[in-house]
């Protein structure tokens, strides 16, 4: 019986964001059925999501699920404990005082299949990174305009 070694387990790569909303617009669910949509076309899986807010004073305190509004409660308990108070504390610290935030860590479970046959193969992720909408948007504007 062959055992089962890290390279086959499927599984996609593991991707975090956070998300802050000011103090004058705190988080109110409306994205909820967006994130929803990809967690149930098996897009992405979530493994962790936490909301939190940053006091005036600096204090960084938890936002229980509920409080937020919409309905979060389909994610009540999405917990793998990979965020720990060390992330929350980091996450505080490049937040606005008064704003809040949702810390999520997801699975690309799209991405499973391709990433797991690279493993098996003996490749390896040497290298990832994000292009922020707004400098795509803006290079696109340039390129229009005539400006390489």
């Amino acid at each position: 019986m062959a055992t089962e070694t890290q390279a086959d387990i499927e599984l996609g790569p593991i991707d975090y964001i956070v998300v802050e909303w000011p103090a004058s617009n705190q988080p109110n669910g409306e994205a909820l059925p967006l994130l929803v949509d990809l967690v149930d076309r098996g897009l992405i899986r979530i493994l962790d999501l936490a909301f939190i807010h940053v006091e005036d004073d600096g204090t960084v305190t938890g936002i229980d699920i509920n409080a937020v509004g919409g309905e979060l409660s389909v994610f009540e308990g999405a917990s793998t404990g990979l965020i720990d108070q060390d992330d929350i504390d980091q996450a505080g610290g490049v937040l606005e005082r008064g704003s809040s935030a949702a810390l999520l860590v997801y699975e690309n479970t799209w991405a499973a299949p391709f990433a797991t046959s690279l493993r098996k193969a003996g490749a390896q992720l040497v290298s990832s990174g994000r292009i922020p909408v707004n400098a795509i948007l803006a290079r696109l504007d340039q390129l229009e305009a005539g400006q390489a």
